[in-house]
């Protein structure tokens, strides 16, 4: 019999004591195995939808919660801000500001964010439209690669919004025309491919049903004939307001209500602006603290925000990292306790392996093997652990937050992690492994 099934069998022999030693192990392994995978696919995503941004302009209030809601999408808005506030950062030919793209959030279908912006985003993510064409007017919407798979989303498929971002029947907008499909960007693999999007006045023609007077008081209980649309107390470039076939062409996309410039609308509100800036000058560096001192908005740097989050994350990480550490080092102790115990009921049994022509190499090799056994075994047990939990974390998070992680990546750092596996199953077996190099066959055999 070899070795590798002699060691086995000395294993299976007790297999309470092996079980134990495996699931102490594998548990240490496998903590730490998602820690790495889990930090890994988080740090790929955040850094990804970074897209190059430098600031983030918004309502006050958390600029962490900024940043998450305007390029991550997984957090509430802070507020809204006036476009006219706004104005100064939007128009084109700033002397420091290369490109500025509005948002406008509050609406989601099935738990996919509906964001109002404008065709440049897809510049920041390197984006193309895969099949259709890019919206033209108000209601049209470009789909998310991931959005269109998940929900099967076709070219002149329509639905309705909801209001907030919770998968909630009683918040869709039934008044209100119905967006329409019109085409769908290819997968980049960023967040642009969890988002629907439309024209920044998309969320405007499906939120304001009635007329507001100066005061703000809103008219739609008081005039039944609004059907779910409120424009501006004046004309735009000769539309009709009260004429209800605009209000239906909506959704056939066939009107346009809304002029195409967004500054038009300085008594209007977006949700942020994610800017670029042509160079990082000392007045590039200075506008975040102009704005958040000089203004009602706050503004926000995406790299400063997520560096706080990864410190935030990181005590916790770093608890459960020492955690699996110790779990790892007790595993280890049960394994070298388990190899003791066994190596002294079985002095007979290798003292005769000895007289039978066994070396003391043999028999130290055998000890060796059945430590790296268990270490290899318990690696696996690990792994399998590691990546299951994968597996469950990756749907719900993706039913949580409509972001994709994959249970089926492997990390180079795993690989060093098989290589620690074996060392402390090496020095766990090490000790009982001399102590049979030293064993003096006549006096084993003699006590039987």
């Amino acid at each position: 019999m070899n070795l590798l099934k002699l060691s086995w069998k000395n294993l299976t022999n007790k297999p309470l004591n092996m079980l134990l030693s495996l699931v102490l192990f594998g548990l240490g392994v496998g903590l730490i195995s998602l820690l790495l995978v889990l930090n890994d696919q988080l740090q790929e995503k955040f850094e990804k939808n970074l897209a190059g941004v430098d600031l983030v302009i918004g309502a006050k209030g958390s600029p962490l919660q900024l940043i998450l809601s305007s390029m991550y999408h997984i957090d509430a808005p802070t507020g809204n801000i006036p476009i006219k506030a706004a104005t100064p950062f939007l128009r084109e030919g700033h002397p420091i500001i290369e490109t500025s793209i509005p948002l406008s959030l509050g609406d989601s279908h099935r738990g996919f964010r509906v964001v109002g912006t404008e065709p440049e985003i897809l510049d920041l993510y390197n984006a193309q439209i895969a099949e259709g064409q890019m919206w033209n007017k108000t209601l049209e919407v470009v789909a998310g690669a991931a959005v269109a798979d998940e929900l099967g989303l076709k070219i002149g498929d329509t639905f309705k919004s909801s209001h907030g971002f919770d998968q909630n029947e009683d918040l869709i907008h039934e008044d209100a025309e119905s967006f329409i499909i019109v085409g769908t960007l290819a997968p980049t693999g960023s967040v642009i491919d969890q988002l629907l999007l439309t024209r920044f006045s998309s969320p405007w023609a499906v939120h304001e049903h009635g007329h507001e007077d100066e005061e703000g008081h809103n008219h739609e209980e008081d005039d039944p004939d609004h059907e779910g649309h409120s424009h501006e107390d004046h004309d735009h470039e000769g539309h009709d307001h009260g004429d209800s076939e605009h209000r239906h062409d909506h959704s056939s996309g066939n009107a346009e209500p809304y002029p195409e410039d967004l500054l038009a609308y300085k008594d209007k509100q977006i949700t942020s602006i994610l800017v670029k800036f042509k160079g990082h000058n000392i007045q590039a560096l200075n506008m975040q603290r102009a704005i958040n001192e000089n203004t009602e908005m706050q503004a926000a740097t995406p790299a400063i925000e997520i560096n706080r989050l990864y410190a935030l994350m990181g005590t916790g990480t770093k608890a459960l990292r020492w955690l699996a550490i110790v779990i790892i080092i007790v595993s280890g102790l049960s394994i070298f306790i388990s190899l003791y115990s066994s190596l002294k009921e079985r002095r007979y049994e290798l003292a005769l392996m000895r007289v039978m022509g066994a070396s003391r190499g043999r028999l130290l090799a055998l000890i060796i093997l059945e430590g790296l056994l268990l270490a290899v075994l318990g690696y696996l047990l690990g792994m399998a652990l590691s990546h299951g939990a994968m597996y469950l974390l990756a749907d719900q998070m993706k039913e949580t937050y409509q972001y994709t992680f994959s249970w089926t990546n492997f990390l180079i750092e795993e690989a060093y992690l098989l290589g620690g596996a074996l060392l402390i199953g090496l020095v766990a077996a090490l000790i009982p492994a001399l102590q049979v190099q030293g064993m003096d066959i006549s006096d084993t055999l003699a006590d039987g």
